[in-house]
Parts: C-alpha cells; sequence; structure tokens
C-alpha cells in the first residue's frame, strides 16, 4: 500500500514538473487524480503502509508531511489498545531516528534487499509493539475490486468505437 501511496506523490510531482509548475497546466490534472485517488485509495491506512515500509521511509523523496502521519496515528488508534498504542508511539522515535537495530549497518543495506515485512522481522525485535504493528500493516494487500468496475466500462466505451 506504502508504494501506491509514494507513486501518486512521484506522478503528481512529474506532472507539476512537466508543466513547467503553472499551477493552471497541472491544476486540472490533479483534480482528476483527486477526484478518483481521495474517495477509493487515499486512506489512512495507505499512509502508515508508506510511513512503515523502511525503502521508502528512509528514501530521499519520503514526504513527511502531516497527512501522512495523521494517516499513521489515526491506524495505530484503530488497530492498538492505549497501552500497545502508547508503547508503539515511543518505539516509534527509534524507528525515525535509525536508531539501535534500525541504524545498525546490515539493516541499512537491507532496507531495499529485504521486503518491508521481512525487514521489521529481522530489524524491529526492540520495539515489539511497533513490529507487531508494522508487519500487520506492511501484511496487507491491495484490492483493485474498484478500479475494476471502471476498466470495465472503459472496456465497453472502447467497444462502441469498434
Amino acid at each position: 500500500m506504502g508504494y501506491i501511496y509514494e507513486l501518486m506523490d512521484s506522478a503528481k510531482e512529474k506532472i507539476a514538473f512537466n508543466c513547467r509548475g503553472m499551477e493552471r497546466k497541472y491544476g486540472p490534472i490533479w483534480r482528476k487524480i483527486d477526484a478518483r485517488w481521495t474517495p477509493q485509495l487515499h486512506r489512512p491506512l495507505h499512509a502508515a503502509g508508506y510511513y512503515l515500509n523502511p525503502q521508502l521511509r528512509y528514501g530521499d523523496k519520503f514526504s513527511n508531511v502531516d497527512e501522512v502521519r495523521k494517516g499513521l496515528f489515526e491506524c495505530m488508534d484503530r488497530m492498538l489498545d492505549y497501552q500497545e498504542r502508547l508503547k508503539a508511539d515511543i518505539q516509534l522515535d527509534s524507528y525515525d531516528q535509525a536508531m539501535d537495530e534500525f541504524g545498525s549497518r546490515i539493516a541499512i543495506d537491507s532496507r531495499t534487499l529485504r521486503s518491508p515485512t521481512s525487514w521489521w522481522m529481522r530489524f524491529g525485535g526492540s520495539t515489539p509493539e511497533l513490529q507487531k504493528f508494522a508487519i500487520r500493516v506492511l501484511s496487507l494487500t491491495c484490492s483493485a475490486s474498484g478500479c475494476e468496475r471502471n476498466w470495465s466500462t472503459f472496456e465497453s466505451v472502447i467497444l462502441l468505437f469498434l
């Protein structure tokens, strides 16, 4: 899920760049993207997946904006009881600052080599509540069922022109 979040951000940035940063050019395109993105895919769970994915979190292009943090915290509130939430929140500092096991050379070098869940299983042991939460979030998969309706409609339109 985090990959989708990252790709949408990247796509919008590239569109703006290709329009030379002129909002009057890229604005209508962004609005079309947001009209589809916001109700179907732009959820706190996607933001949490983005934040907890070490490949993305420690990358140069990571966007640590309020929206991402709020999504993470909302998921933590929903998925953890208060005591787990409190411990995971404190443990988040170690992850954010790449301290302890997160900052070891092997953890840094394997961020892009291991799957995010495998990375958390291997290096998240010193933060058990956060580790359990991260593995739970990162193990979830996305569904394309909302998109299937769009594609079937698109196929009908193409068939009309044939």
